[in-house]
This record gives structure tokens, sequence and C-alpha cells, in this order.
């Protein structure tokens, strides 16, 4: 679910065996705030270069040179976003190998299963009404939506996928969305009643093409539902892994509010959701449509206030509480592999990259990672190159412990693997507080 429209330019890269050394390479570092083009910026959380997250690797790839970039956030004096600033090619991101897909979590299905049966009657969305999701990934969302008689179709730039997805019914775009895309779409479809998004809105560099081809393709009473990760969640609970490569954007609704007013269009809803570990839904309509706005929105710019989201400081300062997180996590696992226990993680998301690379839990940590995903089984992760294998090999390896790299899914994973805790074993949450589960 990660679509972006521009590529990049040459810039800085770093290569994983000598993290001091500077190259040119795949990405290129942005100078200006992606919603209010201000050069007003500042830094203010700098993390551990990484390699691309999702790049996870075939046994005949782990000799091969391994770039790593920076991850390095920055503020918006002007319009209090939070924003990544170098951004690699999303050819290297997104189009070849692309190993996430929505269908392996049973709870994200349901999630997308609950927003569609919510959102067809919500909004009268009526039988031939034309859906269309911006990075559609396998096409799990548009097929509850089509199962209630809408028109479907999926834009989404990962080419495997995309195939997969129109082959399973779900007729799904190879491509990036971007504003010349939403003049040929509107042209062959129509116009759209519904654009959604999914997790999408943060990996986006150019931002404004993609939302004024939001508001092309768009009826004039349509609605742009998305949803994405919300700053405050990553904030009050540590959830400094969700900063990677991918992730462009840490939003919050003060910089979106103004943002889609100079675009022409409104947020008119604002709703915390659980997904992701914390998320927002946000609704969007043209400024001229008539629906009213809500005081949601209102709600959770006065919260940011509180939260100070409008100060640098409050940022820098959040480096210290990922440092304690650090220490504390540090502290167990390395006591645990002292004593002699063997230690897996399990599940291989994206930001797993980042914890693991930032807190240094790399050779001689964990033993093994399990995934639920089959398209990461059998590879390594990134930098590390740790296995992967499929959650089985718990039953035959049996480790002492398990530390639950996806942990926006921890209750799920500790109830799916109720027969490891059975036979002994135990399980490490690493945020907001790094903890053993008793």
């Amino acid at each position: 679910m990660k679509p972006t429209c521009a590529g990049s330019s040459s810039s800085t890269r770093m290569d994983i065996s000598d993290r001091t050394s500077v190259s040119v390479g795949a990405a290129c570092f942005r100078s200006t705030c992606r919603l209010c083009e201000s050069h007003r910026l500042r830094k203010v959380i700098e993390l551990t270069p990484t390699p691309p997250g999702n790049y996870f690797l075939r046994e005949d790839q782990l000799d091969e040179p391994e770039p790593a970039y920076p991850l390095e956030v920055h503020f918006c004096r002007d319009c209090h976003h939070l924003q990544l600033g170098h951004v690699v090619d999303p050819d290297i991101l997104y189009r070849d190998d692309y190993a996430y897909v929505s269908g392996t979590s049973p709870v994200f299905v349901k999630h997308l299963a609950d927003y569609a049966k919510d959102t067809i009657p919500r909004y009268g969305l009526t039988p031939g009404s034309l859906v269309a999701d911006i990075g559609s990934n396998d096409g799990t969302c548009l097929g509850f939506f089509k199962a209630g008689g809408m028109q479907v179709l999926g834009i989404d730039p990962a080419t495997h996928i995309a195939q997969r997805a129109s082959a399973n019914g779900i007729p799904t775009l190879d491509a990036f969305f971007c504003e010349e895309l939403a003049q040929r779409l509107r042209k062959e479809h129509g116009p759209a009643s519904l654009i959604t998004s999914h997790n999408a809105l943060a990996h986006i560099d150019d931002l404004a093409g993609v939302v004024r081809g939001v508001r092309h393709w768009l009826a004039d009473d349509g609605l742009f539902i998305f949803e994405v990760g919300y700053l405050l969640d990553v904030y009050q609970n540590v959830w400094f892994d969700t900063i990677y490569h991918e992730h462009l954007d840490y939003h919050s609704i003060e910089p979106f509010a103004g943002f889609f007013a100079r675009l022409g269009m409104e947020l008119i809803t604002a709703e915390r959701i659980a997904p992701q570990g914390g998320s927002i839904r946000v609704t969007v309509q043209k400024k001229e449509a008539a629906r009213a706005r809500d005081r949601s929105v209102d709600e959770l710019i006065a919260l940011e206030h509180v939260n100070g989201f409008g100060n640098a400081e409050t940022f820098i300062a959040y480096t210290d509480h990922i440092n304690t997180v650090k220490e504390e996590l540090s502290a167990i696992v390395k006591g645990l592999k002292d004593e002699g226990k063997s230690i897996a993680g399990y599940g291989a998301p994206t930001k797993s990259t980042t914890l693991l690379h930032h807190f240094g839990l790399g050779e001689g940590i964990l033993d093994y990672i399990v995934d639920d995903n089959p398209i990461k089984q059998g590879l390594y992760s990134p930098g590390y190159h740790i296995p992967i294998f499929s959650a089985r090999e718990l039953e035959t390896r049996a480790p002492d412990y398990l530390l639950v790299l996806a942990w926006n899914f921890a209750q799920s994973i500790m109830e799916k693997q109720a027969g490891f805790a059975s036979r002994g074993g135990r399980f490490i949450l690493p945020m907001p507080k790094a903890r053993i589960m008793e």
C-alpha cells in the first residue's frame, strides 16, 4: 500500500559496511516541507542509517553490496509537519520483490472488512459506484466494496502484487498515482464516488500532486477517505521504529488541515483508529461540497497543541525516550543471551529493520525470525541477514523467548502462539516499555 508519484535524483548514500562514508546513490535530500513548501526545516531526530526496510534478500544476494540510507527527521517551523529528509528512489522501494501484502494479517483483513461495511451505508454508496484505492496492494480492501456491488479499481506500483490482485478479480493498475494518471482515469472510468487509501500517504513525496489528482478524479460530492499512522500515537508510545525510508511523513491533523485547504479541499472528520499501532482515518471533500465539518477535527488539533506539537523541542526530546527504551530492551535480551537463552523474532515488518539496527540487535542476538507472510519466508533480513522462517519452525526449533517485532499485532500473535507459551516459551514486547510478558 505504498504509492508515490515522483522518482528521485542522486545524492547521499551510506554503505552499511562503512557508515561514515558518503557516495552518490539512489536517494535525494528534500530541503522543503512536503505540505507547505517552507524552507524553514530543522532536524530533530536522527536514527542509525539502514537499508530499505523491506529489502529482504535471497541467499544468493547475501554477498552483494547493500546500501544504507540516512534516517533523519525534520520539523517544519511554519506548518509544524514532521518529515523524513532523505528520499530513496521509489522504484527501489516498491517495484521489485516488494514483500508486504495486506491479506496475511487476519487483524487487518477484519479491519478493512469493517471499514467497507461502515463506509457504504454511512455515505450512501450505491451499486455501481466507482471506488478506487490508491496503494491497493493485493486488493483486500477493494474486495469488500466489490462484494457490495461497487465498481472497483486499484492503483499500486508493486508489479507482481498488482498482477496478483488483477488475477484474483480486483482490476489493479501497476502504476504510481499522480495528477496526470488521475486525468486519464477520469476519462476512462468516470468520476469516483470514493477514493480510499490505507497507510499510503506517508509514503508519497509529491503529496500535493497526488491530492490534486484525487480532487480531479472525485465526483463533486465524492469523498477521499484515507488512513495513515498518527504521530501522536508514535510520540506517546515511543514507536520510533515506524521511522523508515518508506515513511516520508509523520502526520498530524493541524498540518493536514492547512495542506488540504491550500489545494481546494476540506477535512470534515478525523477519527483515531487502532491498526498499525495507532492511526487516523480522515475524511476529505472538495471545498465546495455540502457536508459540514464535525468537531473531531478541532478536538484532535487541540490535543496536538496540548502535547507540544508546535515546538521542535518536543521532538528533539523524543530522542531521550528512544534511548530509554533501547537501554531497557538491550538489558533484557543481552541478559538472556548471557544466561544461554535462545531468542527468535516474531514478525518481519518493515519497521523491524529500524528497531534492530538502531538498537544494535544484530549478530548473536536473534537466532532467526518467523513471519506469517510466505513471500518473506526463506529470505534474510536487511542488513543483519537474519534468516526468516514460517511460524511452524517454532515447534521444532523451540526458542526460549520470542521478541515480538510486529508489536502492533502483539495480542493476536500471543493468542495464536498459545502453544509456544504452553511449552514454556515467553514473549518480549519492545515498546512502549520493554518487558517480558508474564
